[in-house]
């Protein structure tokens, strides 16, 4: 029988397998819908898109260094157990080694990874370890020496915070110094220069609607303005901020005194920015109840 596209696409869609895997299903079972969706069952596919409903905001963020570049990759699970999985720890550690030569998380899912893509392996891990997963980010950085730094590490080069830090000159003392106040702090960004303007132009409405909630004129009102939004840039910019590890110099200012030039760095966390659905235990009961 042949095996046509509108069929591998209700099969995908009734089973959430990969394409290949749903067209295999097919051919194996010579168009019967029916039984390809029980064959898919038997391999773990079928029962790997069961899961893909539920939301995976735990999980691991793993850095890799090679000279002057570096990648972060965020992989997600269920619940922070499967974080603490040697078999999950092994893979992501293998994913973030693959991202080295991936320009994007959908180039980095078509990486082969010991004979099979990225993506597989992860539907393959979703079904033998029996939580959903899913591998959400991955940043690069490149520059004349990149640093990097974890945060609660899990075990070697992966954990909670993952931070790279690129610069010119200095040594890696100064470069994981940073990479920690990076973690601690969560720059919003580099520089003035590279702050997202519609962030800027937010805090400036709100500091003039404080402003003239004082009632003063106008033009005190500007200078408030002008000396607040100096000071917002100040603690939302990393080479403005005072350094953690000595608050009288600015990041800027400790790297130069180490004969060091900052010249970009990614933070990422696991989980940010993730809306986890929070359930009582009465309605996580009666939903186990229902099935």
């Amino acid at each position: 029988m042949a095996i046509t596209a509108a069929m591998v696409k209700e099969l995908r869609e009734s089973t959430g397998a990969g394409m290949m895997d749903a067209k295999k299903a097919l051919v194996e079972n010579n168009g019967d819908m029916e039984a390809a969706v029980d064959w898919l069952r038997t391999k773990g596919l079928a029962k790997a898109a069961k899961k893909s409903g539920r939301t995976a905001a735990e999980g691991l963020v793993a850095v890799v260094v090679e000279g002057g570049k570096g990648v972060a990759v965020e992989v997600n699970s269920e619940t922070d157990f499967v974080a603490k999985n040697s078999e999950f720890q092994e893979m992501v550690a293998a994913i973030a080694k693959a991202a080295l030569n991936a320009d994007d998380v959908e180039a980095l899912k078509a990486a082969d990874l010991g004979g099979k893509t990225v993506e597989a392996t992860l539907t393959d891990k979703i079904a033998t370890i029996g939580e959903n997963m899913s591998l959400r980010r991955l940043e690069k950085l490149e520059g004349e020496t990149v640093v990097s730094y974890i945060h609660n590490a899990a075990t070697a080069g992966m954990g909670k915070i993952g931070v790279l830090v690129a610069m010119n000159g200095g040594d890696q003392a100064i470069g994981k110094q940073v990479a920690m106040h990076i973690a601690a702090v969560n720059p919003a960004a580099l520089s003035e220069a590279e702050l997202d303007a519609s962030i800027v132009e937010k805090e400036k409405q709100v500091q003039i609607d404080i402003a003239r909630e004082s009632g003063k004129p106008e033009q005190v009102i500007e200078k408030m303005i002008e000396g607040r939004m100096k000071k917002f840039v100040a603690e939302s910019t990393l080479l403005n901020q005072q350094f953690v590890v000595n608050p009288d110099l600015t990041v800027e200012a400790a790297a130069k005194e180490a004969g060091a030039t900052i010249t970009g760095f990614v933070r990422v966390e696991v989980g940010e920015g993730i809306e986890v659905e929070k359930e009582d235990f009465a309605a996580e009961v009666a939903k186990a109840a229902q099935g």
